[in-house]
């Protein structure tokens, strides 16, 4: 990083965005840079509100989705501090009005750290039924009547597999923090964040609910139909804790500052620096080579050799990105009023810009690296994950359910059922000592696999970032089972149509 780089970035920020504007189709986009501690940069482009014609600004309220969820953690980690629960504590020791029970009797109890970190084995909906439900049952209208997570659990909320086997995403998890958070604090749960996150950090027009707080200036949320933006309807949440905060560019700077001074700003504190060190130390022990991993809870990464914490978020008609490298005191901020992977993109590749470092995708493929295509027979093959449908749905809606390992056009490559890597992406050897390590240029970004060996030396596992898959043979594999199926019927309806076409005469 130095600070030419800063600089030319800012003064290249407006054509940036309006590029970005025009190439995503974005009703309205809200931007901001902090540096120090200090918003350097804001802007507002489009609308907040199409047919008034109301402007994007730096107060205008935004629904920023799973960025919640780093604050109900920080909630959590004030009780921690005061030594109210303990992380490792099960979570069934604090909650009053539903428990957070396996089926099995004998499984070992869900702690407050497996929630934290994705690692409670609770699947990313409540049961099969809410597969057909709004928003996978997160949501309810805004008239509807507010149900008690005791109520809308039944009481019970059940984990799919045993904690700590596996990731798996887990918006439930987060709404029973939040309930944990209420429970031992004594005070209701969006009550209690205003009073000791959002108004110590100076967060005045924040909340989980649509208060008075936040109510007038949010921006109308919209999808791109048929050429034309058309409104979305306006949908509560019904697990808070998860992903339900609304706020605005100018407060949620404050937030990024307070995340690169270890939990204060100007305004003030709300966890010590060695709780916020904590929230920010690697949990799950990942490869390094991925470079991916949860805190408690921030998703850590590297750009280069620069320390990254970030989170995104999405709710119908919104998306929002935060990023920020805490020892260079640079944070990025975008949100916007429609459904669209432009946040993510707009602030990653800003803060690379920032930090002066290149965008992983321009590095592929890589110079001088020699392939070692003698290694692809073992590597090839379909790869899935453990058992579990609702821990599995995100692999299910992504990927289609599992990835194969192949050779395409003579170079090695994954593709997967359904998803942006249907028709296959070319991977790339990136190291020459390491055989097993692979990238591919997946459009602006770049998809990691790593391939793993069992004790025999035998490649029995594939893992990118958040998923963790296994070797299964082809007669086990979806892919076959399903071009099996589509055999049998076509022959099935081959058949018919011959009869139909060439009736058999009677004797």
């Amino acid at each position: 990083m130095s600070e030419e780089s800063i600089v030319s970035t800012l003064e290249k920020m407006d054509d940036i965005l309006v590029e970005a504007m025009n190439e995503y189709t974005l009703p309205g986009l809200a931007v901001g840079i902090v540096r120090r501690g200090e918003l350097v940069y804001v802007k507002g482009l489009g609308y907040a509100d199409i047919e008034e014609r109301t402007p994007v600004e730096a107060e205008t309220v935004f629904r920023i989705g799973s960025i919640s969820k780093t604050f109900t953690a920080i909630g959590v980690m004030q009780l921690y501090e005061q030594g109210r629960l303990q992380l490792d504590d099960p979570v069934n020791d604090y909650l009053k009005t539903y428990r957070v029970q396996h089926r099995d009797p004998n499984a070992p109890p869900v702690t407050i750290r497996h929630l934290l970190t994705h690692t409670s084995g609770i699947g990313e909906v409540r049961d099969v039924f809410d597969l057909v439900k709004p928003v996978g049952g997160l949501s309810a209208k805004p008239d509807d009547p507010v149900v008690p997570l005791g109520e809308y659990y039944g009481g019970v909320l059940r984990p799919e597999v045993y904690p700590g086997e596996k990731i798996a995403y887990a918006n439930h998890a987060f709404a029973t923090l939040g309930q944990l958070v209420e429970d031992v604090s004594g005070q209701p749960f969006g009550e209690y964040m205003v009073e000791h996150v959002f108004e110590p950090l100076g967060m005045h027009t924040t909340d989980y609910f649509l208060s008075d707080r936040v109510e007038a200036d949010l921006a109308d949320a919209y999808q791109f139909k048929k050429g034309s933006f058309e409104p979305v309807k306006f949908l509560r949440i019904e697990v808070p804790g998860a992903g339900s905060i609304f706020s605005t560019l100018n407060d949620m700077a404050k937030y990024v500052a307070a995340l690169m001074n270890k939990g204060a700003n100007q305004y003030g504190r709300v966890v010590k620096p060695e709780t916020f060190d904590l929230m920010v130390t690697p949990q799950l022990h990942s490869d390094p080579r991925l470079g991916f991993d949860f805190g408690l809870y921030f998703v850590l990464t590297h750009y280069g050799d620069h320390r990254i914490i970030w989170h995104n978020g999405g709710w119908p008609g919104f998306v929002s990105a935060m990023y920020v490298a805490p020892d260079d005191q640079l944070g990025v901020l975008v949100f916007t009023n429609t459904a669209s992977p432009a946040p993510d993109l707009i602030a990653i590749d800003v803060l690379h810009r920032l930090l002066d470092v290149p965008m992983p995708a321009s590095k592929l493929p890589p110079k001088g690296i020699l392939q070692s295509p003698h290694q692809w027979p073992r590597l090839c093959g379909f790869y899935g994950p453990k058992p579990g449908l609702l821990t599995n749905l995100r692999l299910w809606m992504g990927l289609g359910g599992e990835l194969e390992a192949f050779v395409k056009d003579n170079h090695l490559a994954v593709r997967s059922l359904a998803g942006g890597l249907r028709k296959g992406l070319a991977l790339y050897q990136v190291d020459a000592q390491d055989a097993l390590y692979y990238e591919g240029r997946a459009g602006k970004g770049v998809t990691q696999v790593l391939f793993k060996e069992n004790e025999e030396g035998q490649v029995d596992r594939l893992l990118t970032s958040t998923e963790e898959l296994f070797k299964r043979p082809l007669q086990e594999s979806l892919r076959f089972r399903l071009t099996a199926i589509a055999g049998t019927l076509g022959g099935l309806i081959l058949f018919a149509l011959g009869r139909k076409i060439f009736p058999r005469k009677r004797s």
